[in-house]
């Protein structure tokens, strides 16, 4: 009956654990996921990219191992890929295995439109066109993004305000879709939350600032023992892809290019991802569903 079919719908619980960069989530997450025999979904908007896994700090063959993981490295490095294309495919999986028995499901990961699209939904916004989508990232590749985000501004100046200027990601697809269906990407957003078969529980792992920051230094050094610069020179011909916009790599293409010495490119990468983590606490601050956990001194 449908009562039952909503009981049972209701007793299945995703459990989503998040957190800034670095924090310790693939340790927890693992442990969390043998005590509910549950594989781990990553949420992760750069592990889930091939070749591309000393400067995303997947989890290590010994803890791929230990449990099963989806989404670690299954996208190519020259494909387009949206949280909304994240949305459809992880909202699909999660449903497939609650079909299959489990009642809880972890998942892990710092991708907050990632996260965003799993719990909220996305707007319904019209199917990307990839050979102009390519060639926006092209473009981006010889004009930068400023010349981009002019364009935006005059196609549709309310989104133009509203988001970072600066994340060439989300330029180029809020201009794709002004251009795809000649509306302001700002007509697309409705703000609805879309409803799931499932419960939602959020779980944040914190620790001191002072512990995380030294966490994300060390972190980025192991990076550089482990060969980044062997990985991101192996990356220079994709180098103006979506998956390469990002912190790690672009700081290296830098010194690959003989512009900045490799103890600055090091120093930037450190810089640079202890502001991302303080950009992801600022965003899920806002969220009050979240329940914090402070794991400092594991």
């Amino acid at each position: 009956t449908i009562k039952e079919q909503t009981a049972s719908s209701m007793s299945r619980r995703l459990l989503i654990i998040l957190g800034p960069t670095a924090v310790g989530k693939t340790d927890y997450s693992i442990s969390k996921a043998l005590e509910y025999g549950s594989p781990v979904i990553s949420c992760d908007s750069r592990q889930i990219f091939m070749n591309m896994s000393i400067g995303t700090a997947v989890p290590s063959a010994s803890q791929l191992a230990a449990v099963k993981h989806y989404f670690i490295q299954t996208v190519p490095v020259t494909q387009a890929y949206t949280a909304g294309d994240y949305e459809l495919d992880a909202v699909a999986l999660a449903v497939r295995l609650f079909e299959e028995g489990h009642e809880t499901l972890v998942m892990t990961g710092g991708s907050m439109f990632y996260i965003d699209a799993v719990c909220n939904g996305l707007d319904n916004l019209p199917d990307g066109d990839s050979a102009l989508r390519a060639e926006l990232w092209e473009r981006l590749g010889k004009e930068g993004v400023g010349t981009l985000a002019e364009e935006l501004r005059l196609k549709d100046p309310l989104t133009y305000s509203q988001i970072d200027i600066r994340n060439s990601q989300r330029v180029i697809r809020a201009l794709e879709v002004c251009i795809v269906s000649g509306r302001p990407f700002s007509s697309f957003k409705t703000g609805g939350r879309r409803s799931r078969s499932f419960q939602i529980e959020k779980v944040g792992l914190t620790r001191p600032r002072e512990e995380l920051y030294s966490r994300i230094d060390r972190r980025v050094l192991n990076m550089m023992d482990e060969g980044l610069v062997e990985e991101a020179r192996s990356l220079l011909p994709y180098r103006n892809c979506q998956a390469l916009q990002t912190v790690g790599y672009k700081e290296v293409f830098e010194y690959l290019d003989n512009k900045i010495p490799l103890e600055e490119a090091v120093r930037l990468i450190q810089r640079n991802t202890r502001h991302y983590a303080k950009k992801q606490l600022t965003w899920w601050r806002r969220d009050p569903d979240i329940k914090w956990i402070d794991v400092s001194g594991r």
